[in-house]
């Protein structure tokens, strides 16, 4: 089987989460969704749960951080610097916050961050890998 990775977010409005999700690039997955949880796929390999705040705490008695706290941060690569400001783009303009961090322009390396409608932190980034600066 193909190492896979699950990302799992408590969210405060299914619906307005599928949306953003959409807008920036993921396809909603209706076999593994439900009114309390919707499947969103990056790649064959990389996978979002949406989980309402009663589905998470079905999961654990831990607390639901507030929109203004930051336990991590998920960087997802694309094909080009193009693609890196449409997703940006497309986060501000479907209830997420685009650029709340500097944009970074190595040259080899172009990303820009954005925040989902909860909070939660994402990063899109392009790299042409052959462009990188030989190390001293």
């Amino acid at each position: 089987m193909t190492k896979m990775i699950f990302v799992s977010f408590p969210v405060v409005d299914l619906d307005v989460s599928i949306a953003f999700y959409k807008a920036i690039g993921f396809e909603y997955v209706p076999h593994f969704s439900d009114e309390t949880a919707a499947a969103m796929e990056w790649s064959d390999a990389i996978k979002v749960m949406l989980l309402t705040h009663a589905k998470w705490r079905s999961f654990t008695t831990r607390p639901i951080p507030p929109t203004t706290s930051s336990e991590v941060a998920i960087t997802l690569s694309c094909d080009s610097r193009t693609s890196v400001d449409t997703m940006n783009a497309a986060a501000g303009a479907n209830g997420g916050t685009a650029d709340i961090n500097p944009l970074q322009d190595h040259g080899f390396m172009y990303s820009r961050d954005m925040a989902d409608p909860d909070g939660h932190i994402w990063g899109a980034m392009w790299m042409d890998p052959a462009a990188i600066p030989p190390s001293n």
